[in-house]
């Protein structure tokens, strides 16, 4: 499906704004830089830039990996099950990312972790993952997307994800992320041997 022009310039200006914003914070520090510097360094007024983003926190926030995640998720094979269907999607839509944009996301990653208000709008967004992850695994199972066990199962896969992300803030994306969470997913395909 074709994007129109003006959809692809909104896209194009949200780009700009969060590189601009990250390239500010890895300067500054995220504490120290305004929002007014941001729409500045992106070239537009404050107001454009709370039009694309609803606060500061957002922008380092808002990505656009869930869906990429959702697709790759519905995308595999029909005869793969949830588990291995999401470790699979996870590598897969890793892939797809540029050197660049990996290190982009570690580094949005380090503020999540390291910014008490980013990491709280973090937290809130794991919410909408959770119910985009029981969507792809309903649109995969035909299960329901409420019931209690795809719920549950969406949360477990969050559970293992979060602290593969950590692993990989902490040593500084050293090891490959999707690395980690295929890991993190094999303690629960094994039933979390300890």
């Amino acid at each position: 499906m074709a994007t129109s022009l003006r959809e692809r310039k909104k896209a194009k200006t949200r780009r700009t704004i969060q590189e601009q914003a990250l390239r500010l914070f890895a300067e500054r520090g995220y504490e120290a830089t305004t929002v007014e510097q941001i729409a500045e360094a992106s070239e537009i007024s404050p107001s454009t830039f709370f039009r694309y983003f609803p606060t500061k926190e957002d922008v380092v926030v808002q990505d656009d990996y869930d869906p990429l995640l959702i697709a790759e998720i519905v995308r595999q094979p029909a005869g793969l099950s949830p588990l291995p269907a999401v470790r699979a999607a996870f590598r897969a839509a890793f892939d797809e990312l540029s050197p660049e944009e990996l290190e982009q996301t570690l580094f949005r990653a380090k503020l999540s972790l390291s910014v008490p208000a980013v990491r709280v709008r973090t937290a809130e967004g794991l919410f909408t993952t959770v119910d985009a992850l029981a969507q792809a695994i309903a649109e995969r199972s035909g299960a329901d997307q409420d019931s209690p066990a795809v719920r549950t199962f969406a949360g477990a896969v969050m559970g293992a994800m979060l602290p593969a992300i950590f692993s990989w803030v902490e040593q500084d994306g050293a090891q490959p992320l999707p690395d980690l969470v295929d890991e993190a997913i094999g303690y629960l395909e094994a039933g979390l041997p300890i």
